[in-house]
């Protein structure tokens, strides 16, 4: 299983629900963080509680909406000299459920699109390059398995642009080192996911980091973290290599 001991993870949405937990199950292994949010203040508790744990914290804010705030704020982890090694693109939003379904506004695919698929792309864009150059890294991308429910066709097509541009990348680096990986948490209660959702956000959380720890060489998968509910990521990483071959 892969150490992430001392190297620094950027984890976006990690304010609150699994963004959250993700960055302190990544702590528990030493892992130092990047954390990001919309705002700094949203993350000052996560922040002290993975230092706690004795790992170097920055934590940065942008709206993902906006172009300009995500490659100003990568601008600013590049500052600091950081080497970010893993990036898991946690951060999401679902626009309003649509019951009337032939009005759903075309705001709602351009917002999806904006926060969902172009956020985590310019990320990705980033850094898989260097990545590349350096013969090592890990990136996570966070996607849904939302299906048949043209009331949120919003989401679920953003979601679709993020696989299908996950996957082609993953041919980039299929092989290597560096590798690409889808993770779909399953439906949680988060702010996201609403109160009705069957599984508790902790549940995803194995699941979630899971692509950070393999080593197998392999890209452009779909990860479902409800089959490593609950387990140590020790055992997940054995399950999800025999699962593998």
């Amino acid at each position: 299983m892969e150490s992430i001991k001392g190297k620094w993870a950027l984890v976006t949405g990690a304010s609150r629900g699994i963004g959250a937990l993700v960055a302190d199950k990544l702590a528990d292994y030493g892992c130092n963080l990047v954390l990001h949010s919309r705002s700094i203040a949203h993350l000052d508790k996560i922040a002290e509680k993975a230092k706690q744990k004795g790992v170097k914290v920055m934590t940065v804010a942008a709206n993902l909406e906006d172009e300009n705030e995500v490659r100003a704020m990568l601008k600013k982890i590049d500052d600091e000299g950081l080497n970010i090694e893993y990036v898991l693109n946690n951060a999401g939003i679902q626009v309003t459920y649509r019951s009337e379904i032939f009005d759903t506004p075309a705001v709602d695919f351009v917002d999806s699109l904006k926060v969902n698929v172009i956020a985590p792309m310019i990320i990705c864009y980033h850094y898989l390059p260097r990545m590349m150059k350096a013969g090592y890294g890990r990136i996570v991308n966070t996607t849904s398995g939302i299906d048949k429910e043209p009331q949120q066709a919003a989401y679920s097509a953003s979601k679709a642009g993020l696989d299908k541009v996950t996957k082609d990348l993953g041919t980039l680096v299929e092989g290597t080192n560096v590798m690409i990986n889808l993770i779909d948490p399953g439906w949680c209660r988060t702010d996201l996911g609403g109160p009705k959702a069957p599984n508790a956000p902790e549940s995803a959380v194995t699941g979630a980091v899971l692509g950070v720890f393999l080593s197998d060489k392999k890209s452009g998968r779909i990860i479902s973290a409800q089959d490593f509910a609950y387990m140590s990521v020790e055992d997940a990483v054995r399950k999800f290599e025999v699962l593998s071959n």
